[in-house]
């Protein structure tokens, strides 16, 4: 079991699931309302098409990429999620170290269990520091300051949660940040050992990049005043790239363009927040064409393996963001099974490549199958 039995991100969502406590395994899995979201995105996914192409030498597949103009040894990054550490203690930092391994993004989350700092320094630079506005942005702003003399050089400002999503799952079993121990709790816990003594022995993850003087977040909080006018103000403020991710609508992605915005991230957070949300792969290809090809488009959401990233960027997602299954493999097999899912992850997509005909990923746009374009 563990590591050698993650064949797919199925096996790892399966493993993981034994794993952990119910109430941890459904703030990871869980998505809004009825999951009708959910289920849409993996739909959207499953149609979309790639054209076989035969007779092509395709003995030299690379998965290499850029992004922002820096190399990364693969065409998928680590999505931003909260509190990692609960899928397993030190989450956070196996993540940061595949970063620095292949040299791709990890989304640091404003609610990350792990200093900003810490991370950032573990993935070798290879950090994106993702950001929710709070309260008035007073606090906010702080932790802007924080990343910037932390070194960070990308700011993703997260803007689909206004309010936060209503998460059946998550509600039923009383989930909070940070933990509130009550009966429930503690006896889901009793019942999977595997998880609980190694968390008790290192210690309640905690929201770490909150613990400053003065500094308060309530993740529930209403952030239903954020506007335009905190977008501009959010980058006069920021000297380095900045991504907008949430974006599901095309007059909204060549607004944020005009307004100063450097990428655009099509996400629906993972059908976490509307539930009714359109399935964002089916938005990438509008959103690619209204942009044109030279404002950088990435895309998260509803990715399961190396081909469902191969489609995203097919479709003309410029690199891609994998999230959930990274952290079943954690909860699965610990650092040696995310390793394993990475690798899984990266076979799927050579597979498919050399299908498709393609030894590179400069020229994807030829590999959509009539059924798709």
């Amino acid at each position: 079991m563990g590591a050698n039995a993650i064949h797919c991100a199925e096996d790892a969502r399966r493993l993981a699931r034994r794993r952990l406590p119910w109430m941890v395994f459904d703030y990871i899995d869980g998505s809004a309302g009825q999951e009708t979201g959910a289920a849409r995105n993996r739909a959207a996914l499953d149609a979309v098409t790639l054209r076989p192409r035969i007779l092509k030498d395709v003995s030299r597949r690379s998965l290499a990429t850029e992004v922002f103009g820096s190399p990364a040894e693969r065409p998928f990054g680590i999505a931003p999620m909260g509190m990692c550490n609960l899928s397993r203690p030190g989450a956070d930092l196996m993540l940061a170290r595949l970063a620095a391994k292949y040299r791709v993004p990890h989304g640091v989350s404003t609610v990350a269990s792990t200093p900003m700092e810490k991370i950032i320094e573990t993935a070798d630079g290879h950090a994106w520091f993702q950001l929710y506005f709070s309260g008035d942005g007073v606090d906010t702003f702080k932790l802007v300051e924080r990343a910037k003399a932390a070194g960070y050089t990308t700011l993703v400002l997260t803007v689909d949660v206004p309010e936060v999503g209503r998460r059946p799952r998550e509600l039923r079993h009383g989930f909070k940040m940070p933990f509130r121990m009550g009966p429930r709790q503690f006896i889901d816990f009793a019942l999977h050992p595997q998880w609980s003594l190694p968390t008790l022995f290192a210690g309640k993850p905690q929201m770490a990049n909150f613990e400053m003087d003065g500094f308060e977040f309530d993740r529930t909080a209403t952030r239903a005043n954020v506007t335009w006018d905190t977008l501009a103000r959010l980058r006069d403020a920021w000297p380095g790239k900045l991504v907008v991710k949430g974006v599901l609508d095309v007059e909204d992605a060549k607004q944020l363009v005009s307004a100063g915005a450097d990428a655009i991230q099509v996400s629906s957070h993972g059908a976490r927040q509307l539930e009714s949300a359109p399935a964002p792969i089916k938005m990438l290809k509008d959103i690619r064409v209204a942009l044109g090809p030279e404002v950088p488009v990435f895309y998260d959401s509803g990715i399961r393996s190396g081909e469902d990233s191969l489609k995203a960027l097919s479709l003309g997602a410029d690199y891609t963001f994998v999230g959930r299954v990274l952290q079943f493999a954690i909860a699965a097999g610990g650092e040696a099974g995310l390793h394993r899912m990475w690798d899984v992850l990266s076979a799927e997509m050579s597979n498919a490549m050399a299908q498709i005909g393609a030894e590179t990923l400069q020229n994807l746009e030829l590999s959509l199958s009539a059924d798709s374009r």
